[in-house]
């Protein structure tokens, strides 16, 4: 606090005149300091950041952080951020993400929430936050419920019929929403692009007409699945097989391999994640087919990437492809400035990962937002309701990625899936970048 300082005292002036004088002058300073407490918004962060989880969490945390840092302060006003850890003995947990956006729902001064990372952690928080009416925006989920009906649209169904979100478990977007209105928005484009990305870079860019489909019993595999062999056939493929198998049963697919085979399967494209023996099918395939590159395996984003999934697949594990429903910066011209700037403060490989970026634009768009409302509010600390709104007309932001808004159920309109393909049977080795499909036009269905 600035030092008071009286002057114009006159030596002589009785003391009982002057200590009025000089308590009232103290009285006013002080009061001007309390009148005046500091400008600070508060941003919230749900992210898994300890244990396994954590591993692929503090990398996107570092992204919103990164921005945080060159921007401490919009329109006058401080940011402080507000990290929440939302794992529990490692793994990511519904219950402690619910606890923490409650925590952060409770502070007036909290204006928005990056995260979370997971879906299932996604389907507690989204109501919390929208019942307070508390914007989050999200660099990584993916799950189409979220934000849409149907899980599966007809134009993606084998049968031309649409999944809804109640047949596969999942609660509606309304149901998420019980203030009737959107709070959420995510950079990550959703799961049902990822079979038909897979199905137009095999068709196209393979250049394979004949493959067998395998899926791991769970929703997501068997859509990814389903989206993969609607749209292989509508681009002029042939199925040739489709077994949609138990995990917790057998996982030994030698019979359907050799059958596969047997009708002239170039590939096999396989729904469904690592924990459920996805790999140690491409595995098998070293008995069944030609070793490596010339037969691929091709799956989602619940192979990509994944150490245990090259484990797995032992000697077999180059040519495995694998979409990811997001852009990858590190081949977005845009995005370069910003990734030699992060990598120049962090020098650990371990800091950096594949949603650093997406979570530095997931600032930067929330940052914008907030920017807007306090504008709109006269230079005042704007209501979450305002910022949500200033979300919810996004329509051109650039950020590192591209430029992208939302489309009125809060997904990205910047939708693309990249694929990559496992060159090496070292788990420690990054996969190499194929291609981006881009969905952003139009859609495959």
């Amino acid at each position: 606090m600035r030092e008071a300082t009286i002057s114009g005292l006159t030596i002589g002036r009785s003391r009982a005149l002057a200590v009025p004088v000089v308590a009232a002058a103290l009285l006013s300073v002080c009061a001007c300091s309390v009148g005046t407490p500091p400008k600070v918004i508060k941003i919230g962060v749900d992210l898994p950041l300890a244990g396994a989880d954590g591993r692929a969490g503090m990398p996107v945390l570092n992204g919103a952080q990164f921005y945080f840092d060159r921007n401490p302060t919009v329109d006058g006003f401080t940011i402080q951020l507000v990290t929440r850890d939302d794992t529990v003995d490692g793994t990511d947990d519904p219950s402690q993400g619910a606890g923490n956006l409650k925590a952060l729902a409770a502070d007036p001064l909290v204006l928005g929430v990056i995260g979370p990372f997971d879906s299932r952690v996604a389907r507690k928080t989204i109501p919390i936050a929208n019942s307070a009416h508390l914007a989050m925006v999200s660099p990584t989920v993916s799950s189409p419920c979220l934000t849409k009906e149907p899980y599966l649209p007809a134009g993606l169904s084998p049968s031309r019929t649409a999944v809804s979100c109640t047949a596969v478990g999942f609660p509606t977007p309304g149901q998420l929403r019980p203030a009737g209105t959107n709070n959420f928005f995510r950079l990550a484009t959703t799961d049902d692009l990822q079979g038909p990305a897979a199905a137009d870079f095999t068709y196209k860019n393979l250049q394979l007409r004949r493959v067998a489909v395998l899926s791991d019993h769970e929703a997501y595999g068997q859509a990814l699945a389903a989206g993969f062999t609607t749209r292989f056939e509508n681009d002029g493929g042939s199925v040739v097989a489709i077994v949609d198998f138990d995990p917790n049963r057998s996982t030994d697919l030698k019979a359907f391999l050799r059958a596969a085979k047997a009708d002239g399967a170039q590939a096999i494209y396989f729904g469904g994640v690592t924990r459920n023996h996805g790999c140690v099918i491409r595995a098998q395939m070293a008995s069944v087919f030609t070793v490596g590159e010339p037969v691929p395996y091709i799956g989602g984003d619940g192979i990509a990437q994944d150490p245990d999934c090259v484990r797995h697949a032992g000697a077999n594990a180059v040519g495995i492809y694998a979409t990811v429903p997001a852009a990858i910066p590190d081949t977005i011209a845009s995005a370069q400035p910003v990734i030699t700037a992060f990598k120049a403060r962090h020098h650990s490989a371990a800091d950096y990962g594949a949603y650093t970026i997406a979570a530095y634009d997931s600032a930067g768009v929330l940052y914008a937002a907030i920017d807007s409302a306090i504008k709109a509010a006269g230079g005042k600390l704007p209501t979450r309701d305002a910022v949500v709104a200033q979300l919810a007309a996004t329509s051109s932001f650039s950020g590192a990625t591209g430029t992208f808004g939302f489309d009125p159920a809060g997904d990205t309109t910047n939708r693309l899936v990249t694929v990559f393909e496992s060159r090496s049977a070292d788990p420690s080795l990054p996969w190499a970048f194929i291609i981006a499909v881009d969905y952003s036009a139009t859609l495959p269905y």
